[in-house]
């Protein structure tokens, strides 16, 4: 007489080994950003001596990627090691912290629409803090080089901007040579030309305002990045909505593995 035999709940393969490899390729990402902002740090010898840290007086885009790394680093872990080994306190952490960071998200989406010129006029002194420290970290001054050339812009409103810049204005008593210029960024860019002149700013601002236009940008990265966002407000879009919808996507399948777990530990 064969008797009948008793399967009890079971925990999703699929599910567990989807959430354990999606989150192994976030956790070495994370590693990554990480190595890569503490290597510069140490080139810029910050990790010999941390209080220079406070040193800079715009921003350090080394912190983007140690912020970010850190994130992904933490996710990554808490999401490989809880699928991995079946830990429903770190799947829970995992999807509590995916939460936290959708919200705060949507928040932050939510305020700059509200609060559009608010979030303009920190811009602008972000931009403007950031020109004034421009000569003082390699890493801030390629980034603003980067998003000049990128968006053909020149200073958060306009080329005057660089007044705030000690090496740029244009008062007297400088007696740098880029005085009343702007940085090569800033420059009409000609075809034709294969290598970068770092010097095509020189004197730039002392020109009339229609002779600059034929040299340097004259419109600012402010309302660049707004017709660049108006212009791509699509894709923008999609792939914030895409971010989002992985994250709930995440979300649940965290809390349907948590779910297993639990199911299957309540039947022992």
């Amino acid at each position: 007489m064969s008797g009948k035999h008793y399967k009890g709940p079971e925990v999703s393969c699929c599910i567990k080994y989807f959430i354990f490899g999606f989150n192994v390729i976030f956790w070495f990402l994370g590693i990554a950003f990480l190595g890569i902002g503490l290597w510069a740090w140490n080139e810029k010898g910050v990790l010999s001596n941390i209080s220079s840290i406070t040193d800079l007086g715009g921003f350090d885009p080394v912190w983007l990627f140690l912020v970010v790394g850190g994130v992904m680093f933490i996710l990554g872990f808490a999401g490989c090691i809880g699928a991995l080994r079946e830990n429903s306190f770190l799947l829970k952490f995992f999807s509590v912290f995916l939460g936290i960071i959708f919200f705060l998200e949507l928040t932050a989406g939510v305020l700059a629409f509200v609060f559009k010129d608010w979030i303009k006029d920190q811009l602008y002194f972000f931009i403007n803090n950031n020109i004034r420290a421009y000569r003082d970290d390699i890493d801030l001054q390629n980034l603003i080089d980067f998003t000049q050339e990128y968006w053909q812009c020149c200073g958060a409103f306009g080329a005057d901007d660089w007044n705030l810049n000690i090496y740029f204005n244009c008062t007297d008593s400088n007696a740098s040579r880029e005085r009343c210029g702007v940085p090569f960024s800033c420059c009409t860019k000609d075809p034709a030309e294969d290598v970068i002149n770092t010097q095509c700013g020189y004197d730039a601002r002392q020109k009339p305002e229609v002779d600059q236009q034929i040299v340097i940008y004259t419109k600012g990265c402010v309302p660049q990045f707004e017709k660049w966002l108006q212009d791509n407000l699509t894709i923008v879009a999609g792939i914030f909505i895409g971010i989002a919808l992985l994250q709930i996507f995440g979300i649940c399948l965290a809390q349907n593995l948590v779910s297993d777990i639990e199911a299957v530990r309540a039947s022992w």
